[in-house]
């Protein structure tokens, strides 16, 4: 990330985004008894997975994507999403 680039990660705005790691990603599969084309899906050209890509020097298409929203009035919302292209 250059230094002029604006993180939108750390805007308060924006809520966490988690990259599960293949062994969560599989765990929470098995759990809820799904496979990732029933969870909603996020493009890869969405700004905050280009973000995550480019902090992390990964590509994300194809892994499962944890959005933590913590501004609802019922709470801390846990949301996923299979990240494609």
């Amino acid at each position: 990330m250059s230094d002029s680039t604006i993180n939108i990660l750390k805007h308060n705005l924006v809520p966490e985004h988690v990259v599960l790691t293949p062994e969560e990603e599989e765990a929470f599969l098995v759990q809820y008894k799904i496979n990732r084309y029933n969870l909603p899906l996020i493009k890869t050209s969405d700004p905050v997975i280009k973000m995550l890509e480019e902090e992390q020097n990964i590509s994300l298409k194809g892994r499962i994507i944890k959005i933590i929203r913590t501004d609802s009035p019922a709470g801390e919302g846990v949301y996923y999403r299979y990240v494609i292209e």
